[in-house]
């Protein structure tokens, strides 16, 4: 028997209707859910991501929380040492706020010494002597900002002048005769006023 009639025979194929979707309610054939084909596939992406080891992030966070923590020490330790630094500064511009004004003052002190010690010196290089001294220390005085207060023929002032008595004068009333004693200003306040007596009207 000849290829062709061997073929001829073979029995033909049939599908198993149970295998087919088989017709909904309007005639068409049932298809797939694309939920359940989407459930079937699995999620390609979190399949193949490893699972995160619980102890390797404690231990993570625990070395950031150290790396923290050692640089709060660091910051804590700086600040205190500003404070402590400044606290010394502070104290020391206390203690040797009169430095300046004491070195200026010594040359006067070796005048005023090395004019005692002259035994043999006449009136007038003695006066010479305190003359040279005074002009000195005039010199620390504006230096150090130190201002006299002499305030002979000007208005009485309560603020800069203390009146010591009220005396008759041809002038004005309420104005400075005498000087007493000078006043200091430092820094344009007033660290003694000047005693003065201070004229009255001739009716008063």
């Amino acid at each position: 028997m000849s290829d062709e009639h061997q073929i001829a025979r073979k029995e033909p194929f049939f599908r198993d209707p149970s295998s087919e979707p088989g017709p909904s309610q309007d005639g068409e054939p049932e298809r797939a859910s694309p939920v359940e084909n989407q459930s079937e596939t699995p999620d390609r992406e979190t399949a193949g991501a490893p699972a995160p080891n619980p102890e390797l992030l404690l231990q993570d966070a625990e070395r950031r929380a150290a790396e923290h923590h050692d640089a709060w020490l660091r910051a804590k330790a700086e600040m205190e040492n500003v404070r402590k630094r400044a606290q010394i500064d502070v104290a020391n511009a206390h203690k040797y706020a009169l430095e300046g004004f004491a070195s200026d003052l010594l040359p006067v002190k070796d005048s005023l010494e090395a004019t005692l010690a002259a035994d043999k010196a006449t009136l007038e290089a003695l006066r010479s002597g305190v003359e040279l001294t005074l002009k000195q220390l005039s010199n620390v005085f504006e230096k150090a900002s130190l201002k006299e207060i002499n305030p002979v023929g000007e208005k009485f002032d309560p603020h800069r002048h203390q009146a010591i008595s009220l005396l008759p004068s041809d002038k004005e009333p309420n104005t400075v005769i005498n000087v007493l004693q000078k006043g200091y200003l430092l820094n344009d306040r007033v660290i003694r006023p000047a005693l003065v007596t201070v004229a009255k009207g001739r009716d008063a």
